[in-house]
């Protein structure tokens, strides 16, 4: 009478995969796709497998695992983001959605289309700081076709399949820090400013460039933009990168640091004695952002809150599961200007 009992091979054969993956499925387990789950729930019903109650409980609803790729070292704001996430799990609990990070190598697109692919589709969505490349968005699209989700996280892609974007209208971002520069330099000053971006592989990066020369251009033509350089957020290329332009320039009135490093920045400053005497603005409120403004290295950090940016994230992936529209209850992501004054 026992062999006639249905077992893993039987449910395997019926809904056509192997029995591994009806293992993982029956204990509960990621790392399947929900449409197979759904052939392997079938098969083990209409076998009947598991008395009805055993079953019930395996269908369900498990949680929606959500993976964050952000670069591990280039960026203290992304790292913040990162171990944000990792601290707060018990958050995600009311939104049945189990949050983890990934950590990578900045600036190198291979490398994040790949675990794109590789750690990506154990999951049902992933958010990440994408790279403007072919190769990050022929992954994002693969992702796409195999039922993953994507948000895009500080930084968007263009031309691709992601779902959302979640972070601040950067060349808003760029224009509010031409305006504070302008503001204290003295905006009938005919002056020099210089810009160092983290990489201009990120279009977060170009379009605060953007956005600050664009202020530049409509209200404060006679301000002299003397160049543009990329220092990856690395805060000893930082330092090289201000060294060269403060010999260069020795006039120079202001620095906008578009991205991270700012403590290389600062050190230049200090290193020159010119900390007080040329006007820095960055951006992301970090310990060394916020050191930097209290001994008066810098001026003014524009950032935005880590908290709500990974919350925003969790409910689209949410509200996608639900089949909500993706919005639904997301704030809009506001950036603030941070002083010395201010400091929160």
């Amino acid at each position: 009478m026992r062999r006639n009992m249905p077992n893993l091979a039987d449910i395997a054969r019926l809904a056509g995969v192997s029995t591994a993956t009806v293992d993982r499925v029956l204990h509960r387990r990621s790392g399947v796709r929900q449409t197979t789950v759904q052939r392997v729930l079938l098969a083990a019903g209409e076998l009947r497998y598991l008395p009805e109650p055993e079953l019930e409980a395996v269908r369900a609803t498990p949680p929606t695992q959500v993976l964050f790729v952000l670069p591990g070292r280039s960026s203290k704001f992304l790292r913040m983001l990162g171990e944000w996430v990792q601290c707060s799990q018990t958050q995600w609990a009311p939104y049945n959605v189990n949050c983890r990070v990934q950590f990578i190598q900045g600036f190198d697109p291979q490398a994040l289309a790949s675990t794109l692919l590789r750690r990506g589709r154990g999951c049902h969505g992933v958010a990440f700081m994408p790279l403007e490349h072919p190769s990050v968005r022929e992954a994002v699209g693969v992702l796409a076709d195999e039922g993953v989700a994507t948000v895009t996280l500080v930084s968007d892609l263009s031309h691709s399949r992601r779902i959302a974007y979640v972070g601040l209208d950067n060349g808003s971002a760029g224009r509010t820090a031409a305006y504070l520069i302008a503001r204290f330099v003295g905006p009938e000053r005919a002056a020099k400013v210089a810009l160092i971006a983290g990489s201009l592989s990120y279009k977060a990066h170009v379009e605060r460039e953007a956005g600050f020369l664009q202020l530049f251009a409509e209200q404060y033509p006679h301000m002299q933009v003397v160049g543009l350089r990329e220092g990856y957020d690395d805060e000893a290329v930082n330092y090289r990168q201000a060294r060269a332009l403060l010999e260069q320039h020795p006039d120079l009135a202001a620095i906008y640091n578009i991205g991270g490093g700012a403590q290389g920045i600062g050190q230049a400053l200090k290193a020159t004695g010119k900390q007080h005497k040329v006007v820095f603005i960055g951006h992301g409120l970090t310990p060394d952002t916020r050191a930097l403004l209290i001994d008066g290295s810098m001026d003014a950090v524009i950032t935005q809150s880590p908290q709500s940016a990974i919350m925003n994230c969790v409910r689209i992936f949410a509200n996608l599961r639900e089949k909500r529209e993706l919005t639904a209850g997301v704030e809009a992501n506001r950036s603030q200007v941070i002083f010395r004054e201010n400091l929160p």
